[in-house]
């Protein structure tokens, strides 16, 4: 099955590494113009030199801070007062790790701010031209605590929660101009904040990293840890016209780990 993405824009969130910058490039392999957006300008032109351009595409980048929704905000609009964008793609890093019981109220509001608030800047901002061209697809990056919480992750599990109610009701509004709205649940994968929190869960029980790493993959029934090309194979079908039935679902890319249905 061959995914043809030419003819759409997509703006790719949080993709200066990880998840978002491996969808970044498999969108380009696609025949997708992609707008790379995250806060770090020198990783941007990094990724922006990596992306396919043989079919013609002219790929840029946006700069802003989710934590400013204001400056998103006016990044984004300016944007897409000029530009068609056919896919979006809703990637944030995830709040820190830690009890619940121990986080202070501006995390959660950090937390809301920087995935619901920034969320909503961004779809509101694309659906005019989505609803314009009869196709889009939002596809939010969220976590499989959607399933299940994580222990230790108390304020991602609460946000990454609202995020899935948010999209949900998003796909049954938007859904009759042509939009998808799907979430992507990653497993464990190799990428910077699963360092992280390797590293958290080692300290915590007084475990080297390596341990912790081979004890979390012990919960994981193919034994490993995913790689962000196979997040963003499933990011990609989504994005296509070949998913163009699939709205409103959570897609868990976890290796089996999730144990519920």
């Amino acid at each position: 099955m061959e995914i043809n993405l030419h003819n759409k824009t997509a703006l790719v969130c949080g993709s200066s590494a990880g998840i978002g910058k491996a969808t970044a490039q498999q969108f380009a392999s696609a025949g997708a113009r992609v707008i790379l957006l995250a806060r770090n300008e020198d990783k941007l032109k990094t990724v922006l030199q990596t992306l396919d351009q043989s079919h013609g595409q002219n790929h840029d980048y946006l700069v802003a801070d989710f934590s400013k929704p204001d400056e998103l905000s006016d990044v984004i609009n300016a944007f897409a007062k000029a530009n068609p964008i056919h896919i979006l793609i809703n990637n944030t890093g995830g709040p820190a790790a830690g009890w619940l019981i121990d986080a202070e109220v501006s995390a959660l509001e950090s937390g809301f701010t920087q995935h619901i608030k920034c969320n909503q800047i961004l779809a509101k901002a694309c659906f005019p031209s989505m609803k314009e061209a009869g196709y889009g697809r939002i596809i939010n990056i969220i976590s499989t605590s959607v399933k299940a919480p994580i222990d230790f992750l108390g304020v991602s599990n609460v946000i990454r929660g609202a995020v899935a109610n948010w999209a949900k009701t998003l796909s049954n509004e938007l859904g009759p101009h042509g939009i998808t709205v799907n979430n992507v649940l990653p497993g464990f994968t190799a990428t910077e904040r699963l360092d992280a929190i390797i590293k958290g869960k080692a300290q915590r029980a007084n475990h080297s990293e390596d341990e912790a790493a081979a004890i979390m993959k012990s919960y994981v029934p193919v034994r490993r840890f995913a790689e962000a090309d196979e997040v963003a194979n499933a990011i990609t079908f989504l994005a296509s016209e070949k998913a163009s039935y699939i709205n409103g679902i959570n897609l868990p890319v976890d290796g089996g780990r999730t144990k519920s249905l």
